[in-house]
């Protein structure tokens, strides 16, 4: 028997607004909402933790004091499915999202930060 990834859980300082900019980058909805926690994933399988084989990842923020520190060990990398990589970046900065330097050097995927810093990837290869 086996595990699957089903939920990455992100501490934040706002759990509603980093939902929301997440909710636009990977056209995911709102699941579950509580005080301080919020939960968002697919529209196409709401019940994805119960069902058997792949499911695309829940991510639930929760809110916490304390503010982010340093360069996330873990990060999100995203693919654009129906535009160019530089027109994703382009509709990610203009959500809220902001180029960073992580020391990635010359590399295909562009590093940008969600609006409370955390790093995530775009990636540049197209896929379904």
């Amino acid at each position: 028997m086996t595990s699957k990834f089903t939920e990455l859980a992100i501490d934040c300082a706002d759990p509603d607004a980093l939902a929301r900019f997440w909710c636009s980058v990977l056209g995911y909805e709102v699941h579950d909402r509580e005080d301080g926690l919020v939960t968002i994933g697919s529209p196409e399988l709401p019940e994805g933790k119960d069902r058997l084989g792949p499911v695309p990842p829940a991510l639930t923020f929760a809110r916490v004091p304390e503010g982010k520190a340093v360069k996330n060990r873990l990060h999100i990398d995203v693919n654009p499915a129906d535009r160019a990589q530089n027109e994703e970046v382009r509709r990610l900065l203009d959500l809220g999202a902001r180029h960073v330097d992580v020391g990635q050097g010359d590399v295909s995927w562009v590093t940008l930060a969600d609006p409370e810093g955390n790093e995530f990837c775009v990636l540049a290869g197209r896929r379904p």
